[in-house]
C-alpha cells in the first residue's frame, strides 16, 4: 500500500509527535518507522497500526 510521507509529518506535527513517540504508540521499532515513511508502502496492517497510534484513518495517509 502505498502511503504519502507528507501526509505522515503533517499528522505527526499537528499531533505534536516525534518519530520515536509515534513509533512507540504504534508498536514498531523507530528503525521500522523511518523505513516506512522513506519507502512510502507498508501493509494494510501496518497502516493501520500507524492510523491508531497517529489517531487518524488509514485514508488519511494513503497516496494517491
Amino acid at each position: 500500500m502505498k502511503i504519502s510521507k507528507q501526509k505522515i509529518e503533517i499528522a505527526m506535527v499537528k499531533r505534536g509527535l516525534s518519530p520515536k513517540n509515534l513509533a512507540e504508540r504504534c508498536g514498531i521499532s523507530p528503525q521500522s518507522f523511518s523505513t516506512i515513511k522513506n519507502r512510502g508502502t507498508c501493509t494494510m496492517r501496518t497502516a493501520e497500526k500507524l492510523c491508531k497510534g497517529i489517531g487518524c484513518k488509514v485514508e488519511d495517509l494513503i497516496e494517491v
